[in-house]
This record gives structure tokens, sequence and C-alpha cells, in this order.
């Protein structure tokens, strides 16, 4: 592809900052916010709201339309879109060599300095067909790279994603706190997961109190690094305790987010239950058991866009609708050509996963050798650790015709497979929310998963999946064989497929939760800090009520196995 075309820079002169109505109150407030933080801001663009609502901006290292690893991309590419209709919502993330090629003009905006050790940087915008507007890092020497955002070809984390990610983190503060040419100013931050966590402490060193949530998308990736990095960082001294950043001995970005942010929120209520107890929290669990119960934890799940619908998505072989069998059995033909898997009546179950330790391949594989003395057939798409990529390829030697495996990803490829399958397996040791089983019921196909996170807010057992309580081959199987058998059961396994297709978990029924959470948070910047409680929806959707704190936040050491699962960089 052509590298993207980069436009002159632009640097217009600062505007002065206008609030139209003197005597709105919270207008004045935001005035006076403004003014309190002049002495750190070169200008101040206006925060009046949009004529759609709150502006807003979402930082991610990462989304479906132009970069994509796992969930997070699809939930960067089609929530700020769900969103725009309420609010004015723009991007920032970094510009990848995947980026730079991916053809969209990109214009450059601005020109940011270097801090500490993170070099300076320009800032340029990218504005998609359908208006959504991208601001991107530029900075050559840390994100245009082979590999992917977090992890070189081989699999194993940058050296520098401290630099790299710090650097996103920095250029974020720098737009919300006004020190930027662009003549858009958010009046929220929405920071999401451990890579862009450190905007919310640089906005706090800086004493800006806009109003900042952290979405939790994976609590397993933390993103850290030596203590003695803090200074490269820009990190002050007395932020490497226990109570902030300080995460045994090392600098954990994600503390930063759940220290620094006004609220958290993750992508499902049992994920958000869940990690708050030792067996989920990666050493964090007190921390975030202390912010449930002050109400600072939210569960709000995640949906998908109208895209996903069989009877209209272009990527399939065939549409089709609910109780058009014939036209679901040609995905499937489909999907066995595609893999070289022989024609046959029999269940066809799908894989379409990152081929990693937290998603139960290694389950899936024992499991295996089963499906297909039963009579069916596995396909496996998704890209990961070596290992597991080494296992799934014998494992497709060992039953030629009956498994296809496809290391990659292809997302057309991808979309035939959940259009094509029965069933769907999703044997997750976690899953804070899942998309998979989102996309697999809108297409008819039934996830067997594990009963964990999202999984449990989003398939009812017997009814639209099937699901299984411990992560044993003996407790899968058994869920297998429940499916094995409805699958023989032809009226009762049309029915659960129905039961699937219209268990639509789309954004519209997610983006309330978020509307009602913006505004409380600004209610309570533009009068009494803290003063103003969570709205009870909002309370029960972060089920607080049974939560309590246990233990003071960085009191307590994990496992020896919770700090290799704490992992370092995502």
């Amino acid at each position: 592809m052509s590298r993207a075309t980069l436009t002159g820079l632009a640097r217009p002169e600062a505007n002065t900052a206008m609030l139209a109505d003197g005597s709105d109150e919270i207008a004045e407030s935001l005035l006076v916010d403004m003014l309190k933080v002049s002495s750190i801001s070169r200008k101040h663009s206006s925060r009046e709201p949009s004529s759609r609502g709150h502006d807003i901006l979402f930082v991610t290292p990462e989304i479906a339309d132009l970069v994509k690893v796992g969930g997070l991309g699809d939930v960067a590419s089609s929530l700020p879109r769900a969103l725009a209709a309420h609010h004015d919502v723009r991007l920032l993330m970094p510009a990848y060599r995947e980026v730079l090629q991916s053809g969209h003009s990109i214009e450059i905006v601005d020109h940011l300095p270097a801090h500490a050790e993170l070099p300076a940087c320009d800032l340029g915008q990218l504005i998609f067909d359908d208006g959504l507007i991208i601001y991107l890092v530029i900075c050559p020497e840390l994100y245009e790279r082979e590999g992917n955002p977090y992890c070189d070809e081989l699999g194993v984390g940058w050296s520098d994603n401290d630099i790299r990610f710090a650097r996103l983190g920095l250029a974020a503060a720098e737009i919300v706190s006004g020190n930027t040419a662009l003549d858009w100013q958010p009046s929220i931050l929405h920071l999401h997961d451990w890579a862009t966590a450190l905007a919310a402490g640089y906005l706090h060193w800086r004493g800006d109190d806009t109003p900042v949530i952290f979405t939790i998308h994976n609590l397993a990736h933390q993103g850290l690094c030596e203590l003695s990095r803090a200074s490269a960082l820009g990190i002050p001294e007395q932020a490497l305790n226990s109570e902030e950043l300080e995460y045994y001995g090392q600098l954990s970005f994600m503390k930063a987010g759940l220290v620094y942010a006004s609220h958290i929120t993750t992508v499902s209520a049992t994920y958000a239950r869940e990690i708050t107890t030792p067996e989920f929290g990666c050493g964090l669990e007190g921390l975030l058991a202390l912010k449930a119960e002050q109400g600072l934890l939210t569960g709000i799940p995640n949906g998908i866009d109208d895209s996903w619908d069989p009877r209209t998505d272009s990527h399939l072989a065939r549409a089709f609708a609910m109780n058009d069998w014939r036209g679901k059995r040609a995905n499937a033909d489909h999907v066995r050509k595609m893999f070289g898997l022989a024609l046959c009546n029999g269940p066809l179950f799908a894989v379409v996963s990152r081929l990693v330790h937290q998603k139960g391949l290694d389950l899936t594989i024992g499991v295996a050798e089963s499906i297909v003395r039963a009579g069916g057939q596995i396909v496996f798409i998704g890209r990961g650790e070596q290992g597991i990529e080494r296992a799934l390829c014998n494992l497709a030697a060992r039953f030629p015709g009956a498994i296809g495996v496809n290391i990659g990803f292809d997302e057309s490829d991808a979309r035939c497979m959940y259009a094509g399958s029965d069933f769907l397996l999703m044997p997750s040791r976690f899953e804070p929310c899942g998309l998979s089983q989102l996309y697999a019921q809108r297409f008819g196909s039934l996830p067997i998963a594990h009963r964990t996170g999202g999984l449990v807010d989003t398939i009812e057992d017997g009814v639209s999946g099937f699901l299984f309580d411990e992560m044993t081959l003996c407790s899968y199987m058994e869920a297998i064989r429940r499916a094995l058998m409805v699958f023989r059961a032809t009226d009762l396994f049309y029915a659960m497929r129905r039961a699937a297709m219209v268990n639509r978990f789309t954004w519209r029924h997610s983006i309330e939760p978020y509307n009602q959470l913006y505004q409380t948070l600004l209610q309570q910047k533009a009068t009494t800090r803290h003063d103003i409680a969570l709205p009870d929806s909002l309370r029960r959707v972060a089920f607080h009520d049974d939560i309590t704190a246990t233990q003071e936040p960085g009191n307590s050491y994990p496992s020896e196995e919770k700090r290799v699962g704490a992992g370092a960089y995502g």
C-alpha cells in the first residue's frame, strides 16, 4: 500500500476560551477550573459542550479499522461510533507503520516537545469516511516497526514499551490540558487498558481535574517496568509508593489508571466482581475492592455493531436469516472447503481466538480426538504463542480432513467460520467480556464456554449455548457431550439456534450506562467534588452492594503464578 499522505504542519493561533452563557453555573465552574490551570497551559480551547453532547477523547493502542490485536480493537472501533449520536468522540492512538501505510490522508496538526526521555512527536489527524476523527502520535522511532502494537514478530514485548506508551499517555494529557494547537478540547478523557493508563497520572501531577474514565479490558496485562524508569518517563518520585504506582517492586502502568482515574469501568458485571478476588485480581484485588466499595468500579458489557447481521453480511458465502438453515449450511460447506476438510453432515466446531494460554487451547487440543471420533470437525483461526501454534499444526496433521488450522487472521474467514459452524469452542481461563461468543450467537453458532467473566453474562446455559464449571478436560468434555446430544435432537438444536440469534447484545444497550457515567462525572466536577452519588442504575451494574474491602492496596503480594500472570507488556 502507498504511504498515507502527510499534509503541512498547521499552527493556528491560540484562541481565548469563550463560554457562551455566563449565568450557567456549570459553565462558570468550568471557566474557573480552566483559569486555575492556565499556568501550565499554553493555550485553552473552548470546552463548551458540542451540539452532540460532550467532547470525549478516547485513547487506545489499537482500533480494528487500522490495526487490531484483540477485542480492544473492535471496541475502540465500535463504541465511539455508537456514542457519536450523543457526543463528539475522537480517538488518539500511535501512528504505527500499518496506520501510515493504510492509504488514509493524514494531516499534521501540531508538534509536541520532548519531555524527560520521551521524544518529541508530531500530532496527526486522520478522518474516516463516516466522520470519526483519529488523532495520531507520529514518532517513527517508537512506532514504525514490524510486529504488532505490543510485541515484535516473535511475540516478544518491545523493550521500550514504557517509553512508547508513556509518549501516548503524555500526548493525551497535552490535548486534554489544552496544550496543543487543536481547536477542540475534550471535557472527558476515556482511557482503554494499560497502554493508555499513564495519561491519568500526567493529568493528576499537573493538577488538571478533567474527569478520567479508565476501562479495564484485561487486568492480566499490566504494563510493568522497573521503578528506576520513573525519571525517564517523567514520573515524580513521590508517586513511587504502594498507594500509587509501585506494584511489588515494579512500576505499573495499569495501577496509574486505577489510582488516578475518576472512575473505573470494566467490560462485564461478572468480571467486575471477579477482579476484586485473589483468583482474578492479579495482585490488585485489594485496590479494586476498595474502589468497588467506594462506588468507583462499574461493569458495563461490550456490544457488537450492526455489521454482524447474517442477512446482510457481504463477507459470507451466502447470506441467511433465522430458519434459513440451508443458507447456514452453504457457509459450513464453504468453511470446510476453505480448510480442506471433508464434506459431511457432522457438527462443525470453530475456534476464533488469540492463541494464548488464557484462551484454554490446551483443553481444546485435549478433547479434539473425542470430537473427531464423535463425527465432528474443528477449524481454528488465530495467531499467538509459538508453542500453541505448533501444537495446533501437529493436531491438524494427525487428523487430516477433520481438523483445519489457519495461523493468522482474516476478517472475512472469521465471519464465515461463525456463520458456518454449529458450535464455537471458548474454554477461556478468564474472559473479561469476550466478543466471539456474541458474534457466534448472532450467526447461529452455539458457544461452549467456561463459566467465567462476561461469558456468564452473555450465554444462557442450555438456551443460547453451553457453560462448564471447571477448567478440566472432564468438565469441558461433559459440556461438549451435551452439545452433541442437542445436535442430534434436531428440533431442540434449531430452537437453541433461534434463541442465540435473537440474543442481540448491541452497543445500543451499553451506551446508556456510559452516558449516565459521563454526565455524573461532569456534574461532580462542576459542583463540589465527589458529592454526587452514582445513579442507582449504574450502582446496580456495578454490583457494589456485596463488596467489601479486605485489604489496603499494595500490602499483600501475589503468588508466583499471579506475578507471572500479571505479565509485563500486553
